[in-house]
């Protein structure tokens, strides 16, 4: 029978309480039952984890990129045997269905395996010189211990992108994982120990998020972040770590537009869109939101996309045939009634959904909201739950100013079949991801991060290995007679 467990910290290769004692509780997010308790980690606890990933680096940057690699390969194989017992603990305490949760445990062994291959491949330069006996060479090295701080919504996802990309180019790390899905993380820290990480170079701490922040950002010992949520959180830990000339990543909030025209694929239109918008209950940063449809296909597409919503089966995650969970904790609820209630106080119009299911979990019904104005909350801030905008446009030029209207910049969506509006899509918008005709988003292999206030850097592809690596110059003469 399968249980979830009390969560420590780890630190210097040991599990192990606070130093103060202090726990906090985790709630089932489908029940509201306290279902278990977590280290809660204060200052002592951060410099004996700062302590350790100096250490630590000193011990991995000297480790061999194919060492490295190697025992990130083996974390991966590792990591896939326990797919059923993390998925248990992830449905438990961030509520997604119990297909959801093996999908993401799967991909992060994907991206584990990716970044174990990027190892191998971080090359610098030999440049030509200008004199007979030069040698000028650029040299890649790690750029030292790195603090990162992830999100509920993706326990394992979140961070197994940064852990991955830090080991593989010879960073340690401490990881500030969410409090409210504690034991997932927690899970792919161990697979990385019991594949033989030396002591030190991976730590994991829990507690108060902006205590945390704050301690670890300014501390001379980290000299790289990474920090995956809200744009507000995100500009204040990015101006922290301005002040201390840190490096920082920094993926953040958005609100992706799905641009439909009239020549697209309804179906394909209409199954990629209502599946990525209420996965995980909508908590998506690229969760399509804003979804403009043109004139020609405006009826037809939104009578389909209602039907689709209202066949979502919301429920328990670890129940056979859920679709969708409950929202992440209790804060979700009110955040959704206001942003509803405000669109329709300006005319909105509500096609289904729109209230709270029962009255214990957090569930809530998949929304669809039409002809929403555009000064409506919901047309302006993230809603980060399962609510939909269908409203219509005219024109290619049209669509293209109102994706662009706001000052998020992360994901986009567009289904067409001509090949001139696709390309001249990837041209205007503004955004860092575009993707038509499907979702081809969040490959380990391709980037993923955002632009304007939807952050910078990115947490795929070959440019996220780049991030946690410096570029050194060394140029030497030898005497040639």
């Amino acid at each position: 029978m399968q249980t979830y467990p009390d969560v420590k910290l780890f630190i210097d290769g040991k599990w192990r309480n606070a130093v103060e004692g202090e726990t906090l509780s985790v709630v089932d997010p489908a029940t509201e039952e306290v279902m278990g308790r977590i280290a809660h980690a204060r200052k002592a606890d951060m410099d004996l984890a700062l302590a350790a990933a100096e250490k630590g680096f000193k011990i991995w940057r000297h480790t061999s990129a194919f060492g490295r690699s190697k025992l990130m390969r083996k974390a991966a194989d590792i990591l896939r045997t326990r797919v059923e017992a993390i998925a248990y603990m992830m449905t438990r305490e961030q509520g997604k269905p119990l297909a959801q949760s093996r999908e993401e445990i799967v991909a992060a062994a994907d991206t584990i395996d990716w970044f174990a291959e990027e190892a191998r491949r971080t090359y610098g330069q030999i440049i030509p010189a200008r004199a007979t006996g030069v040698t000028q060479m650029a040299i890649k090295m790690p750029v030292g211990p790195v603090a990162t701080f992830t999100p509920w919504n993706f326990p394992i996802n979140q961070i197994v992108r940064k852990l991955s990309a830090a080991l593989a180019t010879g960073c340690s790390i401490i990881v500030k994982a969410p409090e409210e899905t504690p034991a997932s993380p927690a899970e792919l820290i161990r697979v990385f120990v019991d594949a033989g990480v030396p002591d030190g170079v991976v730590n994991l701490l829990y507690g108060t998020p902006a205590e945390i922040s704050d301690y670890l950002i300014a501390h001379p010992v980290i000299r790289k972040i990474s920090f995956t949520g809200s744009t507000p959180v995100g500009k204040h830990l990015a101006a922290l770590a301005g002040q201390h000339m840190k490096r920082t990543t920094m993926e953040l909030g958005g609100h992706a537009p799905v641009l439909i025209f009239n020549d697209a694929d309804l179906d394909k239109a209409i199954e990629v869109t209502a599946a990525a918008k209420f996965r995980n209950a909508g908590q998506v940063c690229v969760a399509p939101t804003r979804l403009l449809v043109q004139d020609g296909v405006a009826d037809k597409f939104l009578d389909r996309f209602v039907k689709a919503a209202q066949a979502i089966k919301v429920g328990n995650g670890l129940e056979d045939g859920v679709v969708m969970g409950p929202l992440a904790n209790e804060r979700r609820i009110p955040a959704m009634e206001e942003m509803i209630q405000d669109a329709m106080a300006m005319g909105a119009e509500l096609k289904t959904g729109g209230k709270r299911i029962g009255n214990e979990g957090y569930f809530f019904e998949p929304t669809v909201l039409a002809n929403v104005p555009v000064a409506a909350k919901v047309m302006n801030d993230e809603p980060f739950g399962p609510l939909a905008i269908v409203n219509r446009f005219a024109t290619f030029d049209e669509a293209v100013e109102e994706a662009n209207r706001l000052r998020f910049g992360l994901a986009s969506y567009a289904f067409t079949s001509s090949a001139r509006t696709a390309h001249e899509l990837g041209r205007h918008l503004e955004t860092g991801m575009l993707t038509i005709n499907h979702n081809g988003l969040a490959l380990p292999e391709v980037p993923f991060g955002g632009i304007k206030d939807s952050g910078y850097g990115t947490e795929g592809g070959s440019e996220a290995v780049g991030a946690y690596l410096e570029t050194r110059f060394v140029t030497q003469m030898i005497d040639v007679g």
